[in-house]
């Protein structure tokens, strides 16, 4: 909604130091969004003047009419003298009175004019046409202003409003009153206590005759119908000016005189308005609903199959307009159309709205009609804009018709005096909301500590003591609420599951990955791309009703699709090492739940039935985390060469999961899709009936690499977070030893095919209570060890907590770590 202020000033008296930015900072503060104030004509300077032509000579040997002119411009020009200027436009003649522009000006775009010589002739400025001077778009000629404006000379910036400010208003759907500048003015009145001056209250003229005949022939479509005849109306009459500027600013194209006044009353009040040509209508009008197999050709020229549910304004030939919303081609006014019959109406809110969305038809008229417009109001808008044809393009006053069945007044809203107050939290005085809401409009009777209040029919929005605490807040100030930040109680904060998520993100993140967040929506595509089984779980994923793409339309059961298609995308942008991490949920139907979920009635709170099939259809939604890493893990530089991700280190980054927990992560060789077979770990935790596996890491498969388009030996790892927490112990604080530690290093050659997890654990068992902790430090494969086996060392951390353990007690320890090892995995110490 753009409103000029210059406009806006004639229905509210503000004071004169108001600024257009400091208006449009007080309306914001009031909830009117505000997005910018245009200064429009900022741009022009003078002297731009008034003008008559008082020569012409038309200059020949050119391909276009070169027209050579002597405008007298008073003594604006300091002598007193005619102006020669040189004009290409011919649609005026001696005596027009007409704008000139003087050397020294400054029009539209910057362009600069001056003094020059041209087509033979010396030109002193320019005559202007309403594109140069900024005032609408219009390439037919220069402006020639009606007889009697202005006398030459008289500076043209305030008589023709070229220099203006204008709000342009993003009016949200529940204050639809706002798309009218008296809305607008309304507003601005309470807020600055001015005198508000309302635009619709006019006098009806008086009436002559009986209107035309019209019907409501479905209440719920229309509850208010008025029809204002008039006869003998002039088409050659042209738009005031001062109409065609004010349209112009407020974003609208002048069309007619008559077209004009109605969208001029529309932007004025709020109601939107149409014009018929009484001569194309056949028989009385009948606001109805479509009927099947009806069309109608609207102005846009589209001709329309009607829906059933279509508001529509009839007569004996059929449709002749899309109530609300756009007028029918057959019935337009037209340079014939001397006999009119304006119309003004109610039409319902959700109606129009499904009519305008069906049709995909957005007009100026149907964005008020959504929003709500004063059912009041179409007698008097519809004698404004006959008032204004009349006075503008002549013609006699027709007929009446105003069809008003009773429809029932909703009751009074009755609302505690102080609930404003406390909806804002804020100590407001005795009779606040009484006060503001008086100064809205609002019939305010005030009983023992409550209010009993009656809405303004231009604001349909309000209809529950809610609204109405939002307008005594909005008027106070929304900043005198005092910022109080909530205080947590105590003994609370975040959960477990929230404190463990947010600690594998700091440790992954600590530990050199970047976060990344997919959408979790996957195809076949991405399913095929990991060369999954036809009998794989992961491939039984929920199909969604309403896709975002047609090529994603299931939701995700794996973390990997979308992280592989990141890392493929940045690897093709150039990043040459990456290391990317993703957490999030995961969805697997569940076994017999429904193919769809039911779709409960929205009248009422679903039954108990309803609630159990909702929740049978929910899938379960597991919290993942996975990882993928492609290029140098180690970049190479003057330390020295650098080291290529592998399997390990997806292995590690699940270990790095796992510490996050405070869990102990049990790796053993596996083979599972998408990775390698020959470079995989299944990853598993302690259970209560065993080991669980939570996860995979490993290299991902040539084939799965080839597909998704990564680099060469990309590796990647998934593991399931909720089934890690659940294997968190209860936390007891460790004991911490004051002796000394000792170490013993221990090289054990065992089958190439045994796991390093497995010669650990077996050192762990055999070691006893005196080991605290166990590292690999060397893998070693060759001839010194002979073909199919490899050698692992490691070092034994050993350490009691009340002595400090002798060099035989350490021995002995490491020997019983070896002897174990050596009977649950053969391994030999190496020589």
């Amino acid at each position: 909604m753009r409103v000029p202020v210059s406009w806006l000033r004639e229905y509210v008296d503000l004071p004169a130091d108001v600024t257009p930015r400091g208006l449009a900072a007080k309306l914001i503060s009031v909830g009117l969004e505000v997005e910018t104030v245009d200064e429009v004509g900022a741009e022009l300077a003078g002297p731009i003047v008034v003008g008559r032509v008082a020569a012409i000579e038309e200059l020949t040997g050119f391909k276009k009419p070169i027209r050579y002119c002597q405008v007298d411009v008073g003594t604006a020009n300091g002598s007193g003298e005619r102006q020669n200027i040189i004009c290409g436009a011919v649609n005026f003649a001696v005596g027009d009175l007409v704008v000139v522009s003087l050397p020294g000006a400054v029009l539209a775009g910057g362009f600069a004019i001056g003094s020059r010589q041209t087509y033979g002739r010396l030109s002193e400025g320019m005559i202007c046409s309403a594109t140069e001077l900024g005032l609408w778009e219009d390439h037919a000629g220069i402006v020639v202003l009606p007889e009697g404006f202005a006398d030459p000379g008289t500076d043209a910036f305030d008589l023709l409003g070229l220099r203006d400010d204008v709000l342009d208003i993003a009016v949200t759907p529940d204050r639809g009153y706002a798309l009218s500048m008296r809305g607008v003015a309304r507003d601005a009145a309470v807020l600055y206590g001015a005198a508000f001056t309302d635009p619709a209250e006019v006098k009806p003229p008086a009436t002559e005759g009986e209107g035309y005949p019209a019907a409501i022939a479905d209440l719920d479509a229309c509850d208010r119908f008025v029809l204002r005849d008039i006869s003998g109306f002039d088409t050659d009459a042209p738009t005031p000016l001062w109409m065609k500027r004010r349209l112009a600013l407020a974003g609208m194209r002048s069309v007619s005189l008559a077209v004009d006044v109605t969208n001029y009353v529309m932007w004025e009040t709020g109601q939107p308005l149409h014009a018929f040509d009484r001569a194309k209508l056949s028989g009385g009008i009948v606001v109805r609903r479509a009927r099947a197999g009806e069309r109608l050709e609207t102005l846009d020229h589209v001709d329309r199959a009607l829906d059933p549910d279509d508001i529509l304004i009839t007569d004996d030939s059929g449709p002749i307009s899309m109530a609300g919303t756009m007028g029918g081609l057959n019935s337009e006014i037209d340079d014939a159309s001397t006999d009119l019959v304006v119309e003004a109406a109610h039409f319902s809110e959700s109606g129009t709205a499904r009519m305008s969305r069906r049709h995909n038809l957005h007009s100026e008229a149907s964005r008020r009609f959504e929003r709500g417009v004063d059912r009041r109001l179409p007698p008097y808008a519809s004698a404004r804009a006959v008032e204004l044809l009349l006075l503008l393009g002549g013609g006699r006053m027709g007929g009446l018709t105003d069809v008003d069945p009773e429809v029932l007044a909703p009751p009074p809203i009755v609302v505690a005096e102080d609930h404003a107050a406390k909806v804002a939290g804020v100590d407001y005085p005795a009779g606040t909301s009484s006060t503001w809401l008086r100064a809205i409009g609002c019939t305010v009777e005030e009983l023992p500590g409550v209010l009993s209040v009656v809405p303004p029919p231009w604001r349909t929005d309000i209809s529950d003591p809610n609204d109405l605490a939002e307008e005594v807040i909005r008027f106070e100030g929304y900043e005198n609420i005092p910022a109080i930040p909530p205080r947590a109680p105590a003994g609370r904060g975040l959960t477990r599951t929230q404190r463990l998520r947010r600690a594998v993100g700091r440790g992954l993140a600590g530990a050199g990955y970047s976060e990344v967040l997919s959408f979790p929506f996957v195809g076949e595509r991405d399913l095929d791309g990991l060369h999954l089984p036809e009998d794989d779980p992961r491939r039984a994923s929920l199909a969604l009703a309403n896709p975002m793409s047609d090529g994603e339309p299931l939701l995700r059961t794996t973390l990997l699709p979308g992280l592989l298609k990141t890392l493929a995308r940045n690897a093709g942008r150039g990043s040459t090492s990456v290391s990317l991490f993703e957490a999030g949920l995961v969805y697997l139907p569940r076994d017999g739940a429904p193919a769809r979920a039911p779709a409960p009635a929205v009248d009422r709170a679903p039954g108990a039935d309803e609630l159990t099939a909702l929740a049978a259809a929910i899938p379960d939604q597991p919290y993942r985390v996975g990882a993928v890493l492609a290029g140098d893990r180690e970049p190479a530089g003057w330390w020295g060469g650098g080291r290529q991700a592998n399997w390990a280190d997806a292995v590690e980054a699940a270990h790095e999961v796992a510490r996050a927990a405070g869990v102990a992560l049990r790796v053993a060789q596996a083979q599972a899709v998408p990775w390698h077979p020959g470079r995989c770990a299944a990853l598993s935790v302690p259970g209560p009936d065993g080991e669980v596996v939570v996860g995979h890491a490993g290299e991902l498969h040539p084939r799965v690499v080839k597909a998704y388009g990564l680099p060469e030996r990309s590796v990647a790892m998934e593991v399931g977070l909720d089934l890690i927490e659940a294997a968190i112990a209860p936390a007891d604080a460790p004991f911490i030893s004051t002796y000394p530690v000792a170490t013993q290093d221990v090289a054990l050659v065992v089958e190439e095919s045994v796991p390093a997890g497995a010669v650990e654990a077996a050192l762990r068992s055999g070691a006893g209570e005196l080991l605290e902790a166990v590292r690999l430090f060397d893998v070693y494969t060759g001839a010194q060890v002979g073909e199919g086996r490899k050698s692992l060392a490691y070092t034994l951390r050993l350490r009691a907590g009340d002595r400090t353990l002798t060099a035989e007690e350490a021995t002995a320890a490491r020997d019983a770590a070896v002897a174990s090892a050596g009977e649950l995995t053969g391994a030999r110490l190496r020589g």
